[in-house]
């Protein structure tokens, strides 16, 4: 008994110890300099809500001033037949891989666009095997007299990653009269007004480059969905400008077709030639000719995640995203990618370092009351219960912000789609999100080292291997256990897609009539 008594004397010595020692100086400027990141995070989301809500009080005036459609147009002559007919053809090109419990509302949600111009869909395959390609040809029956719908097979890439090969086979496929092409992810969930607001951007400014949109993840419950929540919302401030960007989302960009058909900048040069990230390669390319990315302020788009993601899913996909900054097109372009993956690093486990020193901290004020009094030897540095109550405070305005921030966009989407079942802030679980804050952090310079070295990824089933930034082998062989993609519980191959009839399905078949784009005149 008496040698459990001096274990126990000396784990609280240590302990006391510890937290003496996390009340140095430098271990007070790793804490507050923790408490800065948490601070600048927070002040970023309330920029970004700013410009979210802008818009709400846009469109709200509009709608007071007699405007019941200013989720199409602020200016509803805009929304005349004489204007309509003007608007330049649009193609959107959706490149798929696999088929999951959301994909047939998102693609119903942008095949039912309310954009007045000449508008076709692209949906791209790569074989008549994927299970997209079974639930996209029963989908395209049902509009066949309403858009302008195709299916697409591409076939295997050899040179690049399958979702750029799937994309350029949809640009070579477009119409001769398309002015502007779209791609969008089969995870986008489309409001009615989102492509002739993108549209009516270009047509505004001619300088426009590329213009972009980003999600607003609708978490499922699981701590992997939360994780990937927080992983997206310090991304989202760069996509909240309300005009000119540096950043750049992959599942949303609006391009002039022109720049592809004459291989402008060298855009499907650089692209097929070992590519694996389209929107990190269309950055580099738009930086390298100083070229312009904007974001309007309506390109938010709902993005429900799959309701049985895993952990193990998550870290995949953070995987994903860590490997993408081993690619890269140009000199300039690997010491940017060098840049933002150790500065991301640094302030991931930066954010993260106050938390561990909190947990000491704590640990060892709750030992000391509950076992010592202040006239025993064993002595607390008071500054420890201090610096956790700073953190506590600071961590409290950031999950306040990030609420905030989520709220106006979540109100954001349902303004700008009125016809959609209301999307609620009630399913978000804070608890969670801060859990999530901290695990996503903790694990992500450990998921970006490990693809530094290994220098190889398993998308969707298919598993790519870099050299010098480019990809320079594919295997195609499935590997054990890849069944499903990381977000969406898509079945990425085996058998066929059964399509199920939802609520929100036969909502929007009851649409189709009223939210029907042209086709083009063949």
């Amino acid at each position: 008994m008496i040698e459990i008594m001096s274990a126990f004397d000396s784990i609280d010595s240590l302990l006391f110890s510890t937290s003496t020692a996390l009340c140095s100086p430098f271990a007070v400027f790793v804490q507050i300099q923790g408490y800065v990141i948490c601070l600048l995070l927070a002040a970023g989301w309330a920029g970004a809500a700013y410009v979210r809500n802008r818009e709400i009080r846009q469109m709200k005036k509009c709608m007071k001033d007699g405007n019941p459609f200013a989720f199409l147009s602020h200016d509803i002559h805009d929304l005349e037949h004489s204007n309509q007919v003007k608007l330049p053809g649009v193609t959107v090109v959706m490149p798929l891989k696999g088929f999951g419990e959301h994909n047939l509302h998102n693609w119903r949600t942008q095949l039912t666009s309310l954009y007045g111009g000449p508008l076709e869909f692209l949906f791209v395959v790569d074989s008549t095997e994927d299970p997209a390609y079974h639930a996209v040809s029963r989908l395209l029956l049902d509009y066949k007299d309403n858009v302008d719908a195709r299916l697409v097979v591409a076939g295997p890439s050899t040179t690049c990653s399958q979702k750029i090969h799937n994309q350029l086979v949809g640009v070579e496929k477009m119409h001769k009269d398309s002015k502007y092409v779209l791609f969008l992810d089969d995870d986008v969930r489309l409001h009615p007004g989102s492509i002739g607001a993108l549209t009516a951007e270009m047509i505004k400014n001619p300088e426009i480059f590329i213009q972009t949109g980003y999600p607003l993840d609708l978490p499922s419950g699981s701590l992997g969905s939360y994780c990937i929540y927080e992983y997206h919302m310090p991304c989202s401030m760069g996509f909240a400008t309300g005009g000119r960007t540096f950043f750049l989302w992959g599942g949303c960009m609006m391009m002039h077709a022109d720049d592809f058909r004459t291989d402008k900048h060298g855009v499907v040069t650089k692209l097929c030639d070992g590519g694996y990230s389209d929107d990190m390669t269309l950055a580099a390319i738009a930086g390298a000719h100083k070229r312009l990315i904007t974001s309007p302020p309506v390109a938010v788009f709902p993005h429900p995640l799959a309701s049985d993601l895993t952990f193990s899913r998550y870290w995949n996909y953070l995987r994903k995203q860590t490997f993408v900054l081993e690619s890269y097109a140009t000199y300039i372009n690997w010491i940017m990618n060098r840049a933002l993956f150790s500065v991301h690093c640094y302030l991931s486990w930066g954010f993260v370092s106050p938390y561990i020193m909190a947990l000491f901290h704590v640990a060892a004020a709750l030992r000391f009351h509950s076992k010592y009094s202040l006239a025993e030897e064993h002595v607390l540095n008071p500054n420890g219960l201090r610096l956790v109550g700073c953190l506590v405070l600071c961590t409290a305005i950031e999950l306040l912000s990030m609420w905030n921030l989520t709220r106006i966009e979540v109100r954001l989407c349902n303004m700008l789609s009125p016809e959609a079942p209301p999307l609620s802030l009630s399913a978000y679980n804070w608890c969670l999100v801060f859990v999530a804050m901290v695990v996503d952090n903790f694990l992500y310079p450990i998921s970006a080292i490990r693809s530094h070295f290994s220098q190889s990824i398993n998308w969707s089933g298919i598993r790519y291997h870099l050299r010098n930034g480019k990809i320079h082998k594919i295997d195609r062989t499935m590997e054990k256990g890849k069944k499903f993609s990381d977000l969406a519980a898509k079945r990425l191959y085996g058998r066929k897609a059964q399509s199920k009839i939802s609520i929100l399905g036969s909502l929007s078949r009851s649409l189709a009539n009223w939210r029907q784009p042209k086709k083009y005149d063949v």
